[in-house]
């Protein structure tokens, strides 16, 4: 199994190798700092990590790529990026929310946490968020529909297992968020953001059950779909 992910929603651009077989895993990864100028770097990522691995897009089994939520501009880049890459070399696609990207960074540095709140920035006083659990092999599962809404309209599910974490630089936008939620103290990762390393692992058994989409039908995720609108205020 041979997976490129790329990811360009927030400030971060990343990209991701990830080939698996019989005999192990191995993750080669891309990942400047934080800077603007996702459309001049993100090819040269790909470029390199390719080089490094010694592949050409044509021995590649699929691309994903973090379909959002997150800024309009960076999640329509990965979007296109992907889509021209994958039909030039006929491979299929795998859509990762961004939101799971960041659950999945959150449960891998806390081994024992059953269940995470992620709310990421979405700007205009709201956040994007969801909550997801970790599934028996490891990897973040939605455990609610994703929205976007202001703070005071964020609440966990019910049944949703402990311990929960926070996670996403919307609690570092909202500091009483966490309190609010009855989350532990100390046990809020405000500092994380979506990866393409968390996007490849979230593809792969995505792509093993034949989860991927063919390129033209890889749509980017806004939830917010009215930011062009002008207030009515």
């Amino acid at each position: 199994m041979k997976i490129l992910a790329l990811d360009t929603a927030t400030e971060v651009c990343s990209v991701a190798l990830l080939q698996a077989d019989a005999s192990g895993s191995r993750l080669l990864v891309r990942e400047p700092a934080p800077a603007p100028g996702h459309s001049a770097q993100i090819l040269v990522l790909i470029q390199s990590v390719l080089a490094e691995a010694r592949l050409a897009l044509t021995d590649l089994d699929c691309v994903a790529f973090g379909r959002g939520p997150g800024g309009f501009t960076g999640v329509r880049l990965a979007a296109s990026v992907t889509q021209g890459l994958a039909y030039g070399a006929g491979l299929p696609v795998v859509p990762v929310s961004d939101l799971l990207a960041v659950a999945q960074q959150a449960l891998d540095n806390a081994p024992t946490a059953h269940s995470v709140v992620v709310c990421n920035d979405a700007r205009m006083q709201e956040l994007y968020w969801t909550c997801a659990t970790r599934d028996p092999a490891g990897l973040a599962v939605a455990a609610a529909a994703e929205r976007v809404s202001a703070a005071a309209a964020i609440e966990l599910p019910p049944a949703l297992p402990g311990p929960v974490l926070g996670a996403g630089r919307g609690f570092a936008a909202w500091p009483a968020l966490a309190q609010r939620l009855g989350l532990a103290p100390g046990s809020v990762q405000a500092e994380l953001l979506p990866r393409a390393r968390e996007i490849a692992r979230l593809a792969a058994p995505r792509w093993l059950a034949g989860a991927a989409v063919a390129p033209q039908l890889a749509q980017p995720v806004y939830l917010r779909d009215d930011v062009a609108k002008p207030s009515r205020k």
